[in-house]
């Protein structure tokens, strides 16, 4: 084997191991949130000072909020590229970003206090169903544009293959028709609808929330940088998180570059 195959196949290999990490934090991220399955959740009983524990949670999140915004901006792509391939740069941030969600899991400090909870059955099967559903958003969203780039394993695997990447063109599938980040509404979904809501699911809900709208105004500026006229455009016929009523038939548009 010369090195140029054994490249290839590390680089596959790193991006299949990046991406399996990701479904077991994405798997444990379930539980973690909804309170069942895993050893730590949000709305566990204290286990400490509650000023501790806050300040503990929030820079938590803090360093989740740093490193995947921060690794996202195309300068920090261009400067990571100096140092590794390009194929493995998605991978790489998918990694991290997995490292950041388990310091999360592994640290997470709960603080009991409930702010609500829900005592009726179908209240509390409410809550799970719009709590399921949004994960199901959050998936199928990722598949509608394109599951596999995203968490940079058709990099990697195109790298294999000696094919040149190509990144996906620029269309409304779906939900995208309906909202600009239904991704984020699915993870708003998750993050707010459960039948018992601690200080410390509180913290992480609001924290989350805030986390989306900036980032929201981040990427939407790479987008615009990136695409032009044609994301213009759909800022301007389709809302970011809120449907609205009525609204105009929407059509993919076709890039301006």
């Amino acid at each position: 084997m010369n090195l140029t195959i054994l490249q290839r196949w590390l680089v596959l290999a790193y991006g299949v191991v990046c991406y399996l990490i990701f479904v077991g934090v994405f798997l444990y991220a379930i539980g973690f949130i909804g309170n069942f399955l895993v050893p730590t959740t949000l709305d566990a009983p204290a286990s400490g000072p509650l000023g501790t524990a806050a300040l503990i949670n929030l820079g938590l999140l803090g360093i989740f909020a740093v490193q995947h915004s921060g690794m996202a901006r195309p300068g920090f792509k261009r400067w990571l590229t100096r140092l590794i391939p390009q194929p493995l740069e998605r991978s790489t941030y998918v990694l991290f970003s997995n490292a950041a969600l388990i310091l999360i899991f592994a640290f997470w400090q709960p603080m009991g206090l409930p702010i609500w909870t829900i005592e009726a059955a179908w209240g509390q099967g409410l809550m799970y169903t719009i709590f399921g559903l949004g994960w199901v958003t959050v998936f199928v969203s990722t598949c509608l544009i394109d599951h596999f780039d995203l968490f940079g394993l058709r990099q990697t695997w195109l790298y294999f293959r000696g094919r040149p990447y190509t990144p996906p063109t620029f269309a409304c599938p779906g939900p995208y028709r309906v909202v600009r980040h239904p991704l984020y509404v699915g993870w708003l979904m998750t993050f707010w609808a459960t039948p018992t809501m601690t200080v410390a699911h509180l913290i992480f809900a609001i924290a989350c929330t805030g986390y989306i709208l900036i980032a929201i105004q981040l990427e939407e500026r790479d987008l615009v940088d990136y695409h032009g006229n044609a994301y213009r455009d759909y800022q301007l016929r389709v809302p970011m998180l809120i449907p609205r009523i009525r609204r105009r038939p929407l059509r993919s548009p076709k890039l301006d570059m």
